[in-house]
């Protein structure tokens, strides 16, 4: 019998790591490749030729035939094209080849690509340029290079370079602020993230079935199911025999590509499940959220599944979020968001503290717009997700700790207390000095804080560009001032520094239910932003505001941004498009047809019910064709509008006002349609359906 493989040995089995260029690469050679890794800085050409020679045989050994320059296009999704390792000999027999060059840059085809308007249709050259940070990995016989894309005139056409100019960005000014503090040592901070990743698995079966899952990755029709998640039976629920088998291969795939999975389990929705993995840098982690979501698609076809990662497969129940777990490291090994034992005497994470709460209210628009897309607005704000309006919990003992710092006062801790169980066989838990609040878009969890309004289908690089550039232009403003005081003067005189920020900003905190009608009057009051639809929000990302902070910390150009605003905005009315399209489809040519045949049929069984039976009610019958009849008036009439609208909606020029106009007649005009569908659902037996109901789809995994 085959010995299985350990874990440590399988564990990042597929990745050229540091432990194996550490033992592969010539000294000199792996110290330079640290040192760009570590601390920034460009690589020579004769470093890359040393490096791609070892890739390339350490990928040969490993099955690898081709390499590809791995990216992440506007699109959302990854990219990819790949070239052999072979190169033909004169005498009709060939090498393997990988030069310095191949390593370090490709030239993909980039005029397919959405690129927002920054070059014309016509002009096809772009670069991919290799991104050491972010370890290379073999998948399905390829060596993949993660790599950054770039127009032939140097403008990202990606999402990797502005997250690697934001990280460059909050370090640079991060380093300042520690060095005035007296943290001489600290010379590079990164971020990092861990980003839990919610879905669905459905039966594979049932999801070929529905022509809006296939197309949209949402059910545009449904009754809702006779059970849901109400009964809260779901969550943290026994793992079913089939679940259990794609989670375990799952961890197996991404254990092998050196993806640090830890955490997995049943979520709040019927079919609805959560992986988290532990922290990584932001760059990495980004790249390994992208290739999470294209494994888990993989693993569970294999298992007869379809995994579902939009934001709101099913409505009536819990959609799906990404939460983004984010935090701040020095190369010494510091957290700068860890507490410590006395928070109140800890200045630099007050100061930490402070400027990221100064941030997330200078910048909450730009945080909502990072987030914002057109399968997030079905979540954000349902009760089941953190609301549109942006906040920040901190809990008890840091609001505590922050109020002592305003009012001038000392802060005492009571300490982490012992919390007695009742039950003497069980220990004493040691209780937390505050609780947790899932309502809250930014909350502050001990060391980290979580951003919660990611949604499941989106790449994490949005968010962390955003929030790591607001921060770092915060820690700017304070290096101004700080460096005006005299060395000897700067610890004591800091406090009122943070004192007097905090004061400005600390209208964004808020520790309560961010679910209640209270909160959202309340915020309205404090003058925070309620942008609840995409449309809403993106005119914040072109405002003045957003060109001079990405400008100025030369993360965005100011073609950049409006490229993206032009590309989002695109993304957003195209999609509502493709579901109206599809919506119309659904019930023209299956739904109706049901409907129809089973009018037909119960009509033809009231009429024979009475040739035979003269005397006889056919009260129920009668009863439910009017309620039929009634129903397909409805659907006739929410078609003739939808589709009117739909023509409108494509004669509109211009994008802001093409999704103005999507978000707020065609979402409306499909609303009303499947009302009046749903509806008559629930008066027709599944056999005259077309598709599968919610009943089937949300049970069919148990």
């Amino acid at each position: 019998m085959k010995k299985a493989t350990s874990i440590p040995d399988m564990y990042g089995s597929l990745v050229f790591s540091d432990r194996v260029m550490r033992e592969r690469l010539p000294k000199d050679i792996y110290k330079a490749v640290h040192k760009t890794i570590q601390n920034g800085t460009h690589l020579e050409l004769d470093v890359a030729n040393s490096v791609a020679a070892v890739m390339k045989e350490w990928a040969i050994e490993n099955g690898a035939t081709h390499f590809t320059h791995w990216f992440q296009p506007m699109t959302g999704l990854t990219a990819e094209k790949h070239d052999s390792f072979i190169a033909p000999e004169g005498d009709g027999t060939i090498i393997m080849e990988f030069s310095g060059r191949e390593l370090v840059k490709g030239e993909p085809d980039a005029s397919s690509f959405p690129s927002g308007g920054l070059r014309a249709t016509f002009e096809a050259r772009g670069y991919t340029a290799w991104d050491p940070s972010s370890p290379a990995f073999i998948k399905d016989g390829s060596l993949y290079i993660p790599t950054a894309f770039l127009s032939y005139g140097g403008e990202a056409l990606d999402k990797k370079t502005p997250l690697l100019r934001s990280m460059e960005a909050l370090s640079r000014q991060a380093v300042r602020v520690l060095q005035l503090l007296g943290e001489k040592d600290v010379t590079r901070v990164t971020t990092t993230i861990g980003s839990e990743q919610e879905y669905f698995l459905i039966d594979k079966e049932m999801y070929l079935a529905r022509k809006d899952l296939l197309l949209c990755g949402r059910t545009l029709l449904g009754a809702p199911a006779p059970k849901g998640q109400e009964m809260e039976d779901h969550y943290f629920g026994v793992l079913k025999p089939r679940v259990s088998e794609f989670m375990h291969e799952l961890d197996e795939e991404l254990w092998k590509l050196g993806i640090p999975v830890k955490t997995k389990h049943n979520e709040v929705a019927p079919s609805q499940h959560e992986l988290a993995p532990v922290f990584e840098t932001a760059n990495v982690a980004v790249d390994h959220n992208q290739l999470t979501m294209e494994t888990m698609k993989k693993v569970a076809d294999r298992h007869g599944f379809a995994c579902l990662l939009h934001e709101k497969p099913f409505d009536g129940v819990n959609g799906s979020g990404k939460h983004n777990n984010w935090s701040i490291q020095t190369n010494t090994g510091v957290n700068l968001l860890n507490p410590g034992r006395h928070p109140g005497e800890n200045l630099v994470f007050l100061t930490f503290l402070v400027s990221v709460i100064a941030a997330v209210d200078k910048y909450a628009d730009l945080l909502r717009v990072s987030v914002a897309s057109a399968g997030n607005d079905h979540r954000l704000g349902a009760n089941e997700a953190p609301p549109a309006i942006i906040s920040i919990f901190l809990g008890d003992e840091l609001t505590a700790v922050l109020d002592s710092m305003e009012h001038g006062e000392t802060f005492e801790s009571a300490g982490k207390q012992q919390m007695g169980t009742g039950a003497q066989v069980l220990p004493h838990i040691t209780k937390d000095t505050t609780d947790r609040n899932r309502t809250s878009p930014f909350a502050f969890t001990g060391n980290k804080f979580e951003f919660r309004m990611p949604g499941s289908a989106l790449s994490v690089a949005n968010p962390n560009i955003v929030l790591n550039t607001a921060v770092a232009d915060t820690l700017s403003d304070l290096y101004d001032e700080l460096a005006q005081i005299p060395e000897e003067e700067r610890t004591q005189r800091l406090p009122g520094l943070l004192r007097s920020l905090l004061k400005q900003h600390k209208r964004v905190l808020f520790n309560g239910n961010g679910y209640t009608d209270e909160w959202i009057e309340e915020a309205h009051r404090r003058g925070l932003d309620d942008l609840r639809a995409l449309p809403d929000a993106m005119p914040r990302w072109i405002s003045d505001k957003s060109v001079a902070l990405f400008t100025k910390h030369q993360v965005l150009t100011k073609e950049e941004l409006f490229s993206r605003y032009e590309m989002v905005l695109e993304n957003y009315y195209k999609a509502i498009h493709i579901e109206a399209l599809t919506l119309q489809e659904m019930v023209r040519k299956d739904f109706i047809q049901g409907l129809v045949s089973y009018t037909k049929d119960l009509a033809q069984e009231a009429s024979l019910k009475r040739s035979l039976l003269p005397q006889a009610a056919c009260s129920l019958e009668e009863k439910i064709l009017e309620g039929l009849e009634a129903d397909g008036v409805q659907i006739a009439q929410a078609l003739d509008t939808l589709h009117t609208d739909i023509r409108t909606a494509e004669k509109i020029e211009g994008a802001q006002e093409s999704a103005e106009y999507y978000e707020r007649t065609v979402l409306k005009d499909m609303e009303q349609l499947r009302a009046a569908v749903d509806h008559a659902e629930e008066r027709i037996p599944d056999s005259y359906l077309p598709y599968p109901t919610y009943s089937k789809i949300l049970f069919s995994t148990l």
